[in-house]
């Protein structure tokens, strides 16, 4: 019953950010993509994915599908590497947000006849993608703020909650 509660929390958060007007790419997607398994564990990435691809219904399965979702998987798993304290944490969804731009424009570069398939081709597609990748680091760290804030306000309340069961 938790992990439903969790998946319904993680599919309204992103819901929200995905269908509010918002400029392109500022979205919670990556902040929980990456918060989720620090916070929960890594059994709720495919909560994350669930909820990604249940909001995709409404904007369009494409053929970039499996870039996007396996950047989501990937940030998931790293981020492991990166809970230990809040300096961590926020280099860790940087670094999430650098793996969602690194994945997806290449998917973009390979599966589109935007580019020509040639270094010069990839430069290209990464460099007219930095718009959209200055969108995704600050939302990773709008959200990540906010994030580490529901973190620090559950210590606070364990701590409380301590002191008064002593």
């Amino acid at each position: 019953m938790n992990y439903l509660k969790i998946f319904f929390g993680i599919l309204l958060v992103l819901s929200a950010t995905r269908f509010i007007p918002h400029p392109p790419n500022f979205t919670s997607l990556i902040a929980l993509s990456f918060y989720i398994p620090v916070i929960f564990g890594t059994r709720f990435i495919p909560a994350v994915i669930l909820s990604f691809a249940l909001t995709d219904i409404f904007f369009g399965v494409h053929s970039l599908t499996f870039f996007t979702w396996g950047s989501v998987f990937f940030i998931g798993l790293i981020s492991k590497y990166f809970f230990l304290n809040i300096s961590r944490r926020l280099s860790g969804a940087f670094f999430g947000a650098c793996v969602f731009y690194l994945l997806t424009n290449f998917g973009v570069w390979i599966l589109s006849d935007f580019y020509e398939f040639s270094f010069s081709g990839l430069i290209k597609c990464y460099t007219l993608a930095l718009p959209f990748f200055y969108n995704s680091i600050a939302s990773t760290f709008v959200f990540s703020l906010i994030f580490e804030g529901l973190i620090k306000l559950n210590k606070i309340y364990k701590n409380y909650h301590k002191q008064l069961t002593s």
